[in-house]
């Protein structure tokens, strides 16, 4: 038995370590790209998705997954700094960036600590198919500029100019294709190494062999660099610096955790296991924290390479340690090796990601669901890719949200009778709240009902503020009618919420003197 476990600690060490290295080679394209578009040095991208990756994959609450610098919180960041630029002068936008990351950073661990991860347990199925899908398309339009020539520019770099033809086109695809169909294939063959790791090296042996003219790491920018250093940010102390970061900082972190807390939650699916969503908020915030005074750009959880290391066996704290190391060590000591791997075999990895991510079941059950999720479905998609993965998210919630509350109006109905003391009975069914408090009120008639009248909320419930409004209004009804109307079995919790209104209902009152309302608790 001990013999066991030792073989099986060895085989998931190796599983996670190189899974670590696929990842790795993987992230460096992604931080490098994401800190162009962000308007920093790649080096601040690098760093990130060293630092985040490696604090997270410690501390965090769910082993195997990968956070580092991501595309989603890149393309706000880069308003932060262009308007620093324009507001505090030259050179001015990188430090107020860091100084948001530390915020949002504290942001995060707060919410973590107060325990507000339970929070994604509101995110309907249909939303998060629609993030699932919505950042499978990112992903792949997020490798589209590769297939493109590279025009320098910028103060960092270059940006993508026109697509590419002939020849480049030929390699860059003939890679592409090449990459996919051994991350394909090797896995029915052996699967003592990850297929993605396998395809990476035969690409790149392929192109420095035949010397192949075809983009490469190094085309992007160097990676070399040294340790990062710790420094505080070079901006001003004050309320001003605040009221300017603040706002970034909360869509930082609103970002950060709707993207981190959702990935969790498919990596579980996938891994049939159990993260924990609070402990992962204080990790994310304690490695932006880290981040921001080490000179990184700050990030979240990514769920490409986190599909990434889960596909390659990477299960366990270690790939994420791993990955983290292994890019630190690019940076440090490998980087003209690392520059000579291939863009084409990253894209290549990464379309297959595409593929892994995307729900293809979307399409056959689109016909089987509620006509209104299949649309939050699909909106959550084109919103996730038109703007961001958290308007995409509360959008999402928000119209499923207020569906239900439509869909659960039309449930509140009572059936009538007359009890032995001729009292006319209105046994109710379904919630009474804010959305179907309208229906509730037509169906009473005060001017032909009996002198005493009983709502029966045996199988109903009193939900809110609106709920005992409707009730007071009915009450008054009868009360102008000369008549009094009486509450029976009204459960504990809305017995709670009709003490707290005060004087609107008072419970355990046989005759309310202001609203004519007697609450008769009846077991």
């Amino acid at each position: 038995m001990l013999f066991q476990l030792v073989l099986r600690h060895q085989a998931n060490a190796k599983s996670d370590i190189l899974s670590g290295l696929t990842v790795a080679l993987a992230l460096v394209p992604e931080a490098v790209a994401f800190a162009f578009i962000a308007g920093v040095h790649p080096l601040v991208g690098l760093y990130a998705a060293f630092m985040v990756g490696l604090v997270t994959a410690v501390f965090g609450g769910r082993p195997g997954m990968i956070s580092g610098a991501t595309g989603a919180l890149a393309v706000v960041m880069v308003a932060l700094v262009a308007q620093a630029e324009r507001q505090f002068g030259d050179g001015a936008g990188v430090q107020y960036l860091f100084a948001a990351v530390i915020l949002m950073g504290f942001i995060q661990f707060a919410a973590g600590a107060l325990k507000l991860g339970k929070f994604i347990r509101i995110v309907p199925h249909p939303v998060m198919l629609g993030f699932v899908n919505g950042l499978a398309i990112v992903i792949f339009l997020a490798q589209l500029p590769q297939l493109q020539s590279l025009t320098p520019e910028g103060k960092w770099g270059w940006v993508s100019g026109d697509w590419l033809s002939g020849m480049a086109m030929f390699w860059m695809a003939g890679l592409i294709g090449l990459t996919m169909l051994i991350t394909w294939g090797l896995p029915k063959l052996t699967k003592a190494i990850p297929s993605a790791l396998a395809a990476i090296v035969v690409c790149s042996l392929l192109v420095i062999g035949l010397d192949i003219d075809t983009k490469r790491v190094g085309d992007l920018a160097s990676i070399a660099g040294g340790l990062p250093d710790f420094s505080v940010p070079l901006v001003a102390f004050n309320l001003e610096t605040l009221l300017f970061i603040a706002p970034y900082s909360i869509i930082f972190a609103a970002i950060g955790l709707i993207e981190s807390l959702l990935t969790l939650t498919v990596i579980d699916e996938m891994t049939e296991t159990r993260g924990r969503g609070n402990k992962e908020c204080m990790a994310q915030g304690a490695a932006n924290i880290v981040t921001g005074f080490f000179g990184g750009m700050g990030g979240c959880a990514m769920i490409g390479q986190s599909m990434i290391n889960v596909n390659a066996g990477g299960r366990g704290r270690l790939s994420g340690i791993a990955a983290a190391l292994f890019l630190l060590s690019f940076i440090l000591f490998a980087s003209p090796l690392i520059e000579q791997i291939p863009i084409a075999a990253l894209t290549g990895v990464m379309f297959m990601v595409v593929i892994g991510t995307f729900e293809w079941s979307s399409f056959r059950i689109m016909r089987r669901i509620p006509r209104h999720d299949a649309f939050v479905l699909v909106l959550v998609s084109g919103v996730t890719v038109v703007t961001d993965l958290a308007v995409a998210v509360v959008v999402g919630v928000i119209v499923s949200a207020l569906v239900f509350a439509w869909e659960h109006a039309k449930h509140i109905r009572a059936s009538t009778y007359t009890d032995k003391q001729g009292w006319k009975v209105y046994e109710l069914s379904g919630p009474l709240f804010f959305s179907s408090v309208s229906d509730f009120k037509d169906l009473f008639d005060p001017k032909s009902d009996p002198s005493d009248v009983v709502i029966e909320f045996k199988h109903s419930r009193v939900c809110d503020h609106s709920a005992i409004e409707a009730i007071d209004t009915v009450a008054e009804r009868y009360s102008a009618a000369g008549k009094t109307l009486h509450l029976r079995h009204v459960s504990p919790e809305c017995r709670k919420l009709l003490k707290r209104a005060g004087t609107l209902v008072e419970v355990n009152l046989l005759e309310d003197p202001n609203y004519k309302v007697a609450v008769d608790e009846l077991a």
